[in-house]
This record gives structure tokens, sequence and C-alpha cells, in this order.
């Protein structure tokens, strides 16, 4: 416990990042009480269908403590049954969490907070037809990112920098050899482990040319749009997907397509973070023609496996983040939309942009770095990737 925050007057219970996940995945109800400020919870929080969250700053309860008025702020919390009280780190939380033990309300403390819960990162296996898949899921901000393995060889797709030991580890687990570490795109929400794994194993980096001149300034393998990849007897194949940017492209391996930031379970990729407000249309316009004439090439029963996925996705029944491109046809009126009209429904109510998207773009070109303590803090927040979902509700 630091010196800002006081010893919590009983030690409380406390539950891991990864078990209050868990609980979510199940669809049990999470009765939260987030003690940080407000401004940092309407920024930031944990979401989802079966959660009840109550923001109540930390200082009130510190008063509370002294002038006996603990119960009424307890009969501010919505929900009912245990509460979960949250904080940046897991110290003011638990100071919380203990006083409303001390008050016989059945608490505990998300241990290390929403730095915990930005650290956690699971995986699950997808069905394809030529190779392993994995799915890597990270809940605090909506990253999917990908491993490929065939035969001894790994490659993976979208790697973040905070998790690089962990690609190298599951790698291992496989009997296989990272060959490759790939960005569909030049990110804007996350510090890419590109050049992390490139750094630290013979994995070589690999973009998309056109990705590349936007001003990637280190040595990467620039994969023309008809390039691939050969990851043991399996093949990665580019297919370019403008429109979220002028690079992105995404990569079919047999019956999977790992379609990067174009479409989303529950919408599609904002067209505006690299030329700006005044260039997102331009860019709209491509994104409407990856959707109806790119995707084209696909057959409905590929399963689309996608960049990002939002608090209003649901997983397949296996609980990875697909979903046949069919399916997505049906469900986003996207694909029936004609261009200008698709144009005005994703420029017109874009949201805000992720944080400090700027330098994490320019962090991930090369011209500027940070040390992996600031990394993990400028890429902190929620999955603002999307433009205003166009799935039904």
């Amino acid at each position: 416990m630091t010196e800002d925050y006081p010893e919590p007057p009983t030690e409380p219970q406390s539950v891991s990042a990864a078990a209050l996940q868990s609980r979510l995945d199940a669809g049990e109800p999470v009765r939260l009480l987030d003690v940080r400020d407000r401004d940092e919870y309407e920024e930031w929080h944990i979401d989802g269908p079966s959660v009840t969250a109550t923001q109540l700053p930390f200082p009130k309860f510190l008063q509370a403590k002294v002038t006996g008025e603990v119960d009424d702020l307890v009969a501010d919390v919505a929900g009912s049954g245990p509460i979960t009280v949250v904080c940046a780190r897991g110290e003011a939380s638990a100071f919380v969490a203990g006083l409303l033990a001390d008050h016989d309300v059945d608490a505990q403390n998300l241990a290390d907070g929403m730095e915990g819960w930005a650290r956690l990162y699971d995986a699950r296996e997808i069905p394809c037809d030529a190779a392993t898949v994995v799915q890597y899921r990270r809940p605090a901000s909506g990253c999917l990112g990908y491993m490929v393995v065939s035969d001894g060889d790994a490659a993976v797709v979208d790697p973040l920098r905070t998790f690089a030991d962990r690609y190298v580890a599951d790698a291992t687990e496989h009997d296989a050899t990272l060959r490759y570490a790939v960005d569909t795109h030049v990110h804007a929400d996350h510090v890419s482990g590109v050049r992390r794994l490139a750094a630290e194993t013979d994995a070589e980096p690999v973009m998309a040319t056109r990705a590349v001149d936007r001003g990637v300034t280190d040595a990467v393998t620039a994969l023309p749009d008809d390039g691939s990849l050969t990851v043991g007897s399996a093949t990665l194949r580019a297919h370019p997907l403008p429109g979220h940017t002028t690079g992105m492209t995404g990569f079919a391996v047999g019956d999977v397509l790992l379609a990067g930031d174009s479409v989303f379970l529950d919408g599609v990729a904002r067209p505006d973070l690299e030329a700006g407000a005044e260039g997102a249309r331009d860019l709209a316009r491509d994104l409407h023609r990856t959707l109806i004439e790119r995707l084209a090439a696909f057959p409905d029963d590929t399963l689309v496996a996608p960049g990002h996925y939002g608090d209003a996705a649901t997983p397949a029944s296996d609980g990875t983040y697909t979903a046949p491109l069919g399916d997505l046809r049906e469900r986003h009126p996207a694909f029936s939309m004609d261009r200008e009209a698709f144009v005005d429904a994703v420029c017109d109510d874009i949201p805000p942009r992720p944080a400090n998207f700027e330098r994490i773009i320019a962090i991930n070109l090369g011209t500027e770095t940070a040390d992996d303590d600031a990394a993990f803090e400028l890429e902190l927040g929620p999955n603002n990737c999307a433009a205003t979902p166009t799935a039904d509700d």
C-alpha cells in the first residue's frame, strides 16, 4: 500500500482481472463500484451486458469513514449482490473494499485495478481448415490479434508490444519458430509489437507496401498487394482492404480471413485516423468499395476474424469473436447501402479518436520512440477504431 492511500480497516478479498472477465463471458451479473474521478471513469471503464456500474469518487469514502455515513454511500451503489471495487491500480479500491467489508458488505477489490485490466490478454483457437489459428483478445481495448501455426512455423498478425513475450512463449508451446511478425496497417490505438519481435527473435517484420509508403522508417519487408507468406504448409495471402487506412491489408489463411480494421462483428472501421476529417469521406468511399467489391471475392462461409470487437459484439458459440462473412453481409446495412449514403452514415457521427493516437501512429511509423512504460500508458483507454456501428440492433 502506498503512502497516498490509508490501510483498509479490514483486508479485503480480491478478484483478478481474468476471473472477472470469466464472469463477464459467462453472462453473470457483475456489480461494479468505480472510485476513480468522474472524468477518468467516463473516458474508460469496464462495461458489458451483465454489468451494473456506479461511479463514486474515493474522497467520498474517506469522508464517510469519518462521518459514519458509509452505509448511506452503499445505498447509492446500483444493483444488488457482491460489489467489486475498481480504481486505477487497485490501491484506493482496496481501501474502499476493506471499508465496505468492515461494514458487513460483501465487497472485493479488483487486483491491480484498471492497469491490471489492461494487462489481461486471453487466447482461444478458432476453426481453420489450413492451420492452427489462435485469436488473442485484450478486453480492456477490444484489440484482437492472431497467431498462425503450421508444421513448426508461426506468424503473429497485429501483435501488441506489451505482449511480445506472450507470443514467443506461445510459439514455443506450439513447438513452432516465429517466422513473421505482421501488421495489417499502421495502428492508431496501440503500440505495435512487430519491431520488438523482430529485434528479439528471428521473426521477419512485414507490412503491406501501401502501409510502408505512409512513412515507415524501419527496415521491414514490404508486401505487395498480391503478396503471400509461407508458414509451414499454410499460406497467408494478402488482400488489400483499404478504407480505415490506405494501407489496410487483410490476410487469408484457408477459409479464415484476418480482416484487420475493415469490417467488424458490430460495425465497420472508422475512416478518419489517417487523413483527418477532411480526408475521411474519400477513405469512406474506399471502405465502401472494400465492403462491396473487394470482399465480394470471398464466399459467404469465409470466417471473418476482425482486428477489434466492441461492447455490442456477440461472440460465436466457441467464445471467439468471429462470424461467417455471409452473416455479416446480412447483418450490416452497410453491405446494402449505396456509396454516398454509406459515406454519410460513417462520417457524420464519428466517435472520439483513440487517446494519444497521433503519437502512437508516430511510434508505429518509427518517427518517435517510447519506452515500455510510456507505450503502455499511451494506449490505455477504450476501443475507438470503429465508426458508429451499422449493424442492426
